[in-house]
């Protein structure tokens, strides 16, 4: 869980193109989500992708169940 990972170029438009620990990576995603205001009003599992997230999630919306599925999908361990 804290070995660096490195993020695709999608997923790096939100959290920086430098390895990180998968931990810093969701909590940078969190940040985004937060900050853009992405959270559903009425259900606050749910995220409403803005452009960026759309190439991470392949959709519209995922809940905050299926979002680390789909980081995992752009992360890659990094090669010693």
């Amino acid at each position: 869980m804290t070995a660096p990972v490195t993020p695709s170029p999608e997923l790096a438009e939100i959290v920086g193109k430098n390895d990180l620990p998968r931990s810093e990576v969701v909590s940078k995603v969190w940040d985004y989500i937060k900050k853009n205001n992405l959270q559903d009003e009425k259900d606050k599992r749910q995220i409403n992708a803005d452009d960026k997230l759309q190439k991470i999630f392949g959709k519209k919306s995922a809940s905050m169940f299926e979002m680390n599925k789909h980081l995992s999908a752009h992360l890659s361990a990094k090669k010693a």
